[in-house]
């Protein structure tokens, strides 16, 4: 197989979360990649057809297969690029299903938090608490990440919260932080120490062009990944 066929592309748009989950994973095990950004507003003829489904970022490309959806491209990263020194998932299956259910569970806050920003209101504002709660009580506990000492699928999928994301969309929600040092100081200091790993420094999106794009996501009522 040629290198041209065997190469790997990441289709994504900057603002994306989900787009950088995967450039972290791409990173963490130092895959080489090119990244092609799309124009969300007039999506380019290969994204279509490498995503006819949800036409939609990020998509990973290798050897000319196109794998959708972020959290299915964070487990054929894993599947593809082994590295037994640096798992991205726990060896034995239980500890995988573990991850992945909260990774599924990630998914289910992440949407109520996008109603929060849309809505607001403190119904809102206490059920995400809640589940902020839930993944500091049972889900990190007293590690340091949630895949142990070193950062995993877990984490990435989590790293929305870590980043501007979270941030700026709450600084446009309500004026109750749902994340502060002093309701949930475990998860702040997990924020902390995912923030300081050289990967994820170098690889987040610039603060105030995130926060102009949420407010005009809000002012439209629309959602805010592509």
């Amino acid at each position: 197989m040629s290198s041209l066929e065997s190469r790997v592309r990441l289709y994504g748009f900057w603002s994306s979360s989900y787009v950088y989950r995967v450039i972290w994973a791409l990173k963490l095990k130092g895959v080489e990649y090119e990244y092609i950004e799309e124009d969300i507003m007039n999506k380019s003829q290969a994204l279509l057809e490498y995503n006819p489904v949800h036409k939609k970022v990020p998509v990973l490309v290798h050897c000319g297969k196109p794998v959708a959806e972020s959290a299915v491209i964070l487990q054929y990263i894993e599947e593809t690029w082994p590295d037994h020194h640096n798992p991205l998932l726990p060896m034995d299956p239980y500890g995988r299903a573990v991850a992945r259910f909260w990774i599924d569970f990630g998914h289910q806050l992440k949407d109520m938090f996008m109603a929060l920003v849309l809505s607001s209101g403190e119904d809102k504002v206490n059920e995400v608490e809640k589940m902020l709660r839930r993944i500091q009580d049972e889900a990190l506990g007293d590690k340091k990440f949630f895949n142990g000492d070193r950062i995993g699928l877990v984490d990435l999928c989590f790293g929305w919260i870590a980043g501007p994301w979270l941030e700026c969309s709450q600084e446009l929600a309500t004026e109750e932080h749902v994340l502060d040092m002093e309701t949930l100081p475990t998860l702040c200091r997990w924020i902390a120490d995912f923030r300081q790993q050289r990967v994820i420094e170098e690889n987040l999106p610039e603060r105030e062009a995130m926060l102009a794009i949420i407010k005009r996501v809000k002012k439209r009522g629309s959602k805010l990944n592509p």
